[in-house]
């Protein structure tokens, strides 16, 4: 009976705002048809599946290519693949209550769950020195932990993905669950997990690499900044307009003088933002300074093309590597 009303809800939908693609991976090659379903809601979780298990499992992501994850917002059609899987990957944190809501409405308890924050060790959100939020009382202190300048209790920062570390201790969970789901691929499973670390862990020493080798540690972003675990783990300092978690688009003037005049100070070569960005703050830093202008992608999505090109977490991240090289340099 909830399938059939879930179902009705979706035609209405349909009838009256048309239909959101479906990202969907499809076996190509396989004579069988995957018995395992799994949903991730963004783009990590999907490739971090799509390498450990192939076309072994139907797998599905919810946000579609080029859409904005901040500004997801779950469709009908989203509640039947939701229903339908046998696992469903989401981050956690204050920007996937919505799962929560979703999750609750269908009473299932042969689904199994895994949120990104439950993985690993995630940290809470910060307002540094410069950021949007931060000039009326920070009073030139660099950091204020738990609290935004309203006193709003900070969230955690949801973007674990971000460090090659993390996305290691991620694909061993992971990699855990999926073999437990489906045992009789659980010898695939494992070695498609093993290689695939072997490239994560050169990932790793490649950042910390660079970092070490680098004739500066600060980058700046005219943007959000969703690199807060990168920054820790390899010892960067940022300055950034806003939190990598913030809806905010338009800084203040303090915001970009500030950032401006660490650029001048420190003659730092670059200027950063991120994927799907209007670019209008780092282009504004950008003018001021001299500094060139550059991509870091925090891979909450893909665009259509690269979706269709099959870009994976690695080639997004050793671009990374690439443009953080430069701008350490």
């Amino acid at each position: 009976m909830k399938r059939i009303i879930l179902v009705s809800l979706f035609a209405v939908f349909l009838l009256l705002t048309g239909c959101r693609p479906e990202t969907v991976y499809a076996p190509t090659e396989a004579e069988d048809t995957p018995s395992l379903r799994v949903v991730a809601t963004i783009f990590p979780q999907f490739d971090f599946v799509r390498q450990i298990a192939g076309d072994r499992v139907e797998l599905h992501m919810l946000l579609s290519p080029g859409a904005e994850s901040h500004a997801f917002e779950p469709a009908p059609r989203d509640m039947i693949t939701i229903n339908d899987a046998d696992l469903l990957i989401y981050t956690g944190g204050h920007g996937d209550i919505w799962v929560e809501r979703i999750l609750g409405s269908l009473e299932r308890d042969d689904m199994r769950i895994a949120a990104l924050l439950d993985l690993v060790e995630p940290v809470m959100g910060e307002l540094i020195e410069g950021m949007e939020g931060s000039h009326d009382h920070d009073h030139g202190h660099a950091h204020h932990h738990g609290h935004d300048h309203h006193g709003h209790k900070l969230h955690y920062d949801e973007h674990v993905w971000t460090c090659p570390k993390n996305a290691i201790i991620i694909v061993k969970a992971l990699t855990d669950i999926l073999v437990e789901l489906d045992p009789e691929n659980a010898e695939l499973f494992r070695e498609n997990a093993a290689a695939y670390i072997t490239e994560l862990e050169a990932l790793d020493r490649a950042f910390a690499d660079v970092v070490s080798g680098g004739a500066r540690n600060t980058v700046i972003f005219g943007d959000r900044f969703p690199f807060r675990y990168l920054a820790d783990t390899y010892g960067l300092t940022y300055f950034a307009a806003f939190t990598g978690c913030s809806a905010e688009t338009q800084a203040s003037p303090a915001t970009i003088a500030f950032l401006i005049q660490k650029i001048q100070n420190e003659n730092i070569p670059v200027v950063f933002h991120i994927e799907f960005s209007n670019r209008l703050i780092a282009n504004t830093i950008a003018e001021a300074t001299g500094a060139r202008l550059l991509e870091m992608h925090s891979l909450h999505n893909v665009s259509h093309a690269d979706f269709t090109a099959g870009v994976t977490y690695l080639d997004l991240m050793r671009r990374n590597v690439e443009t953080l090289k430069e701008a350490l340099n």
